[in-house]
């Protein structure tokens, strides 16, 4: 290509950033869709999101429709005139008319080995259920979820103690490599889409904070995986002496189980009998309270074991 295309980035999330900052460095990237402030903390101030931070370092324009269907979001989109559009974590389903807006369409950085995990929390979703690797898929974005031609993919196996924070940061690094591996062959017409194979579909959907309380009936090595699914969110959770107490890190024990939800005392540590086995805790979070390790928690939790 004698001219290097006009790029429009799309992302809001820590996962975008490194997509967004590789881009930038190769490509005009002449302007950045991404959410709105939203409040955080304490004080609930408006905070931006990570890739409006970074493209505001940047130098580059930044747009933050409430909606993108709005007629003045699609507007500014047209004004930039990009020839093609990359999306990673946007956060937004793009209408027909943003699909169809540049020349070389819509790329998608999508982190699952699609068409497994399909949807808003393909990460959370592949550490929940077990899988032993996940991966990014660039795809070429349709009006589907997801549903889009795929130009390459790329595996990454799950460690055992990953979360859900640890592997996003991982595939985040391997999803902007390979975007940049991968964008020269697409725009000279080498590396050409290939339909979604139609067997093992699975979908990710979006998670509440509701998902996160612990269902203790289920076996103690699958709601281990749940802990570090939903580590940093929605964060998984129990009620003890009736208020939320966050659990961040546990671990199975191949113990008897004493009854779905008894508490016991495991390693010095708090534990939490299951469907099968028991749950030990390893870091938790009281309310009003920072994170500590589950053996400075029993310090203060009286009555924990029955």
């Amino acid at each position: 290509m004698a001219t290097q295309p006009r790029i429009v980035f799309m992302g809001s999330p820590e996962f975008a950033v490194p997509t967004l900052q590789a881009l930038a460095e190769v490509y005009p990237v002449v302007g950045v869709v991404t959410q709105p402030d939203k409040p955080a903390g304490r004080g609930r101030k408006p905070t931006p999101p990570p890739v409006k931070r970074v493209a505001e370092a940047l130098g580059l324009p930044v747009m933050q429709p409430r909606r993108l269907r709005a007629p003045e979001a699609y507007e500014q989109l047209a004004a930039w005139q990009p020839d093609l559009i990359v999306v990673a974590a946007y956060g937004q389903i793009l209408r027909p008319n943003v699909l169809a807006l540049p020349r070389y369409g819509c790329i998608n950085v999508h982190a699952s080995l699609l068409p497994r995990w399909r949807g808003a929390s393909p990460i959370q979703h592949a550490i929940l259920h077990g899988d032993a690797e996940t991966g990014i898929t660039i795809m070429l974005m349709d009006e589907g979820m997801d549903t889009g031609p795929i130009l390459t993919q790329e595996a990454l196996p799950i460690a055992p103690d990953d979360t859900a924070g640890t592997l996003s940061a991982k595939l985040s690094q391997l999803g902007a490599r390979l975007l940049l591996e991968t964008l020269p062959g697409y725009l000279e017409g080498r590396i050409r889409p290939r339909p979604q194979p139609e067997e093992g579909v699975t979908y990710a959907p979006l998670l509440k904070k509701a998902d996160g309380e612990l269902d203790f009936t289920q076996p103690a090595e699958a709601l281990a995986r749940r802990v570090r699914a939903f580590n940093p969110w929605p964060g998984a959770f129990t009620v003890w002496k009736d208020r939320p107490l966050k659990i961040h890190r546990a671990h199975a024990a191949p113990l008897a189980s004493p009854g779905a939800g008894v508490r016991l005392i495991v390693e010095g540590r708090p534990a939490i009998g299951t469907g099968e086995g028991v749950l030990v805790l390893d870091e938790v979070q009281p309310a009003g309270k920072k994170p500590m390790p589950g053996e400075v928690f029993l310090r203060g939790a009286r009555g924990w074991e029955e």
